[in-house]
């Protein structure tokens, strides 16, 4: 019985640590309009992840306290596909990655990890070129290969990335960090899938419903309804996107396991 109520509560502070915390860009004067620039100043204490679409940003907690933002600020929002696309790390002691590039899907994501005891202070730009973030158009641009085929050049990233991903459900820590782990798999899927069209509006919209489930569960409010919105979505990505066998199967693994959250939530520490 003990050991129930140790394993409950250890789940119960992994969905606290998903945590998201919403913010929209404050606007900046001057500068070259065709060049686009944000800064980003979080506290860190622990690890979290900053999302930027547009002139919207989600900072996530992963581990440790409570992440704090400081600015969010830029010339113009981040556009759907920018050119010349950098990231940079400003300040912070620990470490800062981008670990999604806007260039798939519109998304930049940098993960910040503070090893160190204590909350730091972290700055970081990001930079395009364009304006609007579209490539100049070309007299005539080649038809996609077919659905499953233009993924053959990323088979051998694609087959690490399933590797490490089964060792990470093998962790003993996968419940804490279950959500987490779901959408890494939707950002990995998002950044193989050909850009626009419904394939990609699926995916966005699997984690949009996803923000909001995870967002009522760190409020300490579990809602079925909005849990069967994510299944849902997750359900659509399934059956309609064109995707390979093996990403195929890792979202379908997903979804089963959306389904048992829903059937034994009590246990993964969500009331």
């Amino acid at each position: 019985m003990y050991s129930r109520w140790l394993f409950v509560m250890a789940s119960a502070v992994g969905l606290l640590n998903a945590q998201a915390f919403e913010r929209r860009a404050t606007y900046r004067s001057g500068g070259d309009p065709n060049r686009g620039k944000c800064t980003i100043e979080v506290v860190v204490d622990g690890a979290a992840d900053v999302e930027i679409r547009g002139d919207n940003a989600v900072l996530r907690n992963l581990s440790g306290q409570q992440p704090q933002w400081r600015r969010f600020e830029c010339n113009g929002p981040l556009p759907p596909n920018p050119v010349n696309f950098r990231f940079a790390g400003v300040d912070g002691r620990g470490r800062q990655t981008l670990i999604r590039d806007p260039r798939n899907g519109g998304v930049a994501v940098v993960r910040i990890e503070d090893r160190d005891n204590g909350s730091e202070g972290y700055t970081f730009d990001i930079f395009w070129e364009n304006g609007g973030g579209y490539p100049p158009p070309r007299a005539q641009s080649p038809p996609p290969p077919p659905p499953d085929r233009r993924y053959d050049r990323d088979d051998r990233d694609r087959d690490a990335y399933h590797d490490d991903r089964d060792a990470r459900f093998r962790a003993p820590d996968f419940r804490q960090r279950f959500f987490q782990r779901i959408r890494e798999d939707l950002y990995h899927v998002q950044s193989v899938t050909f850009p626009g069209g419904g394939d990609q509006y699926r995916i966005s919209r699997t984690l949009q419903e996803l923000d909001e489930l995870q967002d009522k569960l760190a409020r300490g409010f579990y809602d079925e309804r909005e849990l069967n919105d994510v299944i849902g979505a997750m359900q659509r990505v399934v059956a309609d996107n064109r995707l390979p066998r093996r990403d195929r199967d890792v979202l379908a693994d997903d979804l089963e396991r959306l389904r048992d959250f829903r059937v034994r939530h009590d246990y993964y520490g969500a009331r």
